[in-house]
């Protein structure tokens, strides 16, 4: 009844698959990801009962992990640590290459050769991607559903090699020796959007709203809750920006009611700080009232604040700028490099986007170190957009454009949904010279999610692909 095949992961071969198609002779074929899987009584049997009842292409289940233990004193001991390992269910806009299905894929095999049958594109590594983008086509666009169907139930356990913490992963897609790699995977997501509908043309855009009077060129924006460790860095950093003549700044710092003593410490800067009243950029201090804000919400406050300047940038309380000049930078960006640029003109872009370092609290260089985003290009990144979990940072938006779409009030992926937003209409520049410096600790918002927190941040992200999508194919 189940043809049964491995592929060692999710990167593999259209050849791979091809083969798997072929050799497939029973009603389902089962793909696994991982050797050594072992079933839960009933198990398989269940998987086919979801199939036959959702007349899916495909099923998919949670499961368990099974991570080896280090150290076992006797053999009494147990081998291996057991945990669950929930997934979440497939959305038409979980485009991203690395959506977890777990190690066990079943197919309905008729599905699965008629799919596999108008694979016309031959790639090495992006088979199996390109398989379940395909799989999702035949209902794009009509409903927001797919054929891909998960079973929230534990129905095997699988080995989980990879323990790093969520922080140390999160970078994977960026990391050069993965190069060759991505560079497939975002040609088997641009084939999709264009076989859908949903693909965008470079170079056609709508024009940003003229710019008017804004009291500087540019605001600093630092929303913060609970960073009393951090906030001064963070503040000081914005600070000892320098731009030259005749652009101007400030920094406006959005606290959302912090219980830490973030708030004292502030206030302690502003009275008794002198390099922070005013001899670089001016500081302003707004004090959210009691109702949920969030870091999207703390945006919207600042970037409607009548305060703020022409363009608003990006910096996390947590983080600091890689020198003097980012703010220049930035407004040299949005000019179009032009140093003549009157204050009052439509810039270049809708958005602009840094590059930024990761490093610990002691400013020593974490792997993989730069982070620039060099896979974004004119005519594609806002295609290849849907495919990868974040844009880049520091950010920098035109407040006259960012007014007119707003953040939205959530505290995971509100930047990620903004520029995608932005990316639909509007052109994004981006700065290739290191401008910012991402700070890793215990504290950040990723450094160490349970699973349950990362199938949260990554449902949640999959919604924003969803809508996005959806919007583009109605044009």
């Amino acid at each position: 009844m189940i043809s049964t095949f491995y592929l060692p992961g999710r990167v593999c071969s259209t050849k791979a698959i091809k083969e798997i198609a072929e050799k497939a002779s029973a009603q389902y074929t089962m793909i696994c990801l991982k050797p050594d899987i072992e079933w839960v009584y009933l198990g398989q049997e269940r998987m086919i009962q979801v199939l036959e009842m959702t007349g899916a292409t495909m099923v998919y289940a949670d499961h368990f992990n099974k991570v080896q233990r280090d150290h076992v004193q006797s053999t009494k001991e147990e081998l291996w640590d057991i945990s669950e390992a929930p997934v979440i269910d497939y959305q038409i806009g979980a485009l991203r290459d690395d959506f977890d299905f777990g190690a066990v894929l079943l197919w309905d095999t008729q599905k699965l050769k008629s799919i596999v049958s108008q694979m016309d594109t031959e790639y090495e590594f992006g088979g199996l991607y390109d398989l379940r983008l395909r799989a999702t086509e035949s209902d794009q666009g009509t409903k927001d559903q797919v054929p891909l169907v998960h079973i929230p139930e534990y129905l095997y356990y699988e080995v989980e090699n990879d323990t790093r913490k969520s922080g140390e992963k999160l970078f994977d897609y960026v990391d050069p020796r993965n190069r060759a790699v991505q560079i497939e995977m975002e040609a088997c997501v641009t084939a999709h959007l264009k076989r859908i509908g949903a693909y965008l043309q470079p170079g056609e855009y709508k024009t940003l709203p003229q710019a008017g009077e804004y009291p500087v060129t540019a605001s600093v924006i630092i929303p913060c809750k609970n960073r009393v460790k951090t906030i001064a860095d963070a503040i000081h950093s914005a600070l000892s920006q320098k731009v030259r003549a005749p652009y101007s700044f400030n920094v406006i710092v959005v606290d959302d009611n912090s219980t830490d003593g973030t708030a004292q410490k502030i206030q302690e800067l502003m009275n008794g700080d002198a390099s922070l009243n005013g001899a670089n950029g001016e500081l302003i201090y707004i004090v959210q009232d009691k109702t949920w804000h969030a870091i999207g919400g703390n945006w919207n406050v600042a970037i409607h604040d009548p305060r703020c300047g022409k363009y608003a940038i990006q910096l996390d309380s947590d983080d600091t700028y890689f020198d003097e000049n980012t703010v220049q930078k930035f407004i040299d960006t949005f000019a179009g490099l032009d140093p003549e640029q009157d204050s009052h003109a439509t810039p270049k872009y809708g958005m602009v986007i840094g590059t930024y370092q990761l490093t610990n609290m002691a400013g020593e260089i974490l792997p993989p170190g730069v982070i620039d985003h060099r896979e974004w290009t004119d005519d594609n990144g806002r295609n290849n957009a849907l495919r990868i979990n974040g844009l880049g940072a520091p950010r920098g938006f035109y407040v006259p454009l960012l007014r007119t779409i707003n953040y939205p009030t959530t505290k995971y992926g509100e930047d990620y949904a903004v520029g995608l937003r932005i990316s639909r209409d509007y052109p994004i520049g981006r700065i290739y010279d290191v401008v910012y410096n991402c700070r890793r600790w215990e504290d950040n918002s990723d450094a160490n999610c349970d699973i349950v927190a990362m199938n949260r941040n990554n449902w949640y992200k999959d919604r924003l692909r969803t809508f996005e999508l959806l919007a583009r194919i109605r044009g």
